[in-house]
């Protein structure tokens, strides 16, 4: 394979974005970044003037690193002059694009690949593990106790966690063993989580696990009410589309939902497997809850947001149980 001429730093975390990308500039720049490096960045940036950068050659130095930060705020329309150089980059350009700003061209994407890497920051699903990775390859020796609660406190909120590495070499010094209690008073507020982890939480009926979720998403998470209730409704209304479909498969479900041919159908498999451990009744309970607590939240109950979606998603968490058998009972009602 070539040598790549193009890099993409891709994620959602904009300080974990900028860490890899200036990680990636010093590396490629070397010790010539003043002679090298141009960086466009800011709401004025012309994609003619980054595509002009990229076919300058180099001045005093063999490489040019030419830096475009939040390439999501342009259209595949706007990135028509850099695509196009793309298509025959120049061997002594180093081209590397930051995610942010918005959604991403997938012509960019697709054409960056064709000639360099895309270099992905974040964790996915899977931000324990992600983060217990970052701990064994820090300057420090964090022990297997003080790796997990880091990533059970951090949650979603992983551009802390550089900064936390940083006090705690700058505390103990680098090789230092870290334990619970050196790592405890650095912690701070527990961060945010995604939202699946409160509705698998709530598949799973484990009430506790799904109300610590609850309030990581209104507290650290910073969400409106409103806005986890609609993410509790997005959970449950594809259980209810189903219910009576006759689907039996993935691929049937998602069809049913609306999944659109080449998108993932990971949501209509959960959707399907919710329907088959809530059943039709707990179906129907679980839509009524969602519509209630609704109603709740625009004023018909005098209770606090919090304590509204908090009895919404406990009473979610015991649907799973009660649908296997008998019919669930409607509870004490309305409030």
């Amino acid at each position: 394979m070539a040598e790549p001429v193009a890099w993409l730093v891709d994620g959602e975390d904009v300080t974990l974005v900028g860490n890899e990308v200036r990680r990636l500039v010093a590396e490629l720049a070397g010790d010539h970044a003043d002679l090298s490096v141009e960086d466009f960045w800011g709401d004025d940036v012309e994609i003619d003037a980054v595509t002009s950068a990229c076919v300058t050659p180099p001045f005093l130095v063999d490489r040019r690193v030419v830096v475009l930060r939040d390439a999501g705020k342009f259209s595949t329309e706007q990135l028509a002059p850099l695509l196009g150089y793309l298509e025959n980059p120049m061997p002594t350009t180093a081209l590397v694009v930051a995610a942010g700003g918005g959604r991403l061209s997938q012509k960019l994407v697709a054409a960056i690949k064709k000639v360099g890497h895309v270099v992905a920051t974040g964790a996915g699903r899977d931000t324990r593990g992600w983060v217990e990775n970052q701990l064994r390859q820090a300057p420090l020796r964090v022990e297997p106790a003080a790796r997990a609660a880091v990533a059970e406190h951090l949650g979603q909120d992983l551009g802390r966690l550089p900064t936390l590495v940083d006090t705690l070499v700058a505390v103990h010094g680098e090789g230092a063993t870290i334990g619970l209690d050196d790592l405890t008073p650095y912690l701070g507020e527990a961060g945010s989580v995604q939202p699946w982890d409160m509705t698998d939480a709530i598949d799973r009926g484990d009430a506790e696990a799904a109300l610590t979720a609850l309030h990581r998403l209104l507290e650290a998470g910073d969400r409106h009410p409103l806005v986890v209730l609609s993410i509790l409704h997005r959970h449950v209304g594809p259980v209810v589309t189903l219910d009576g479909s006759g689907a039996t498969s993935e691929g049937q479900a998602a069809t049913v939902i609306g999944i659109e041919p080449g998108r993932s159908t990971f949501p209509a498999k959960k959707a399907l497997a919710t329907l088959r451990r809530w059943g039709s009744d707990g179906a129907a309970r679980a839509i009524q809850l969602v519509a209630d607590a609704d109603l709740d939240l625009r004023g018909e109950s005098t209770w606090p947001p919090e304590a509204v979606l908090e009895v919404l998603v406990a009473r979610l968490c015991r649907i799973a149980p009660r649908s296997a058998g008998a019919r669930p009972s409607t509870g004490a009602g309305r409030r």
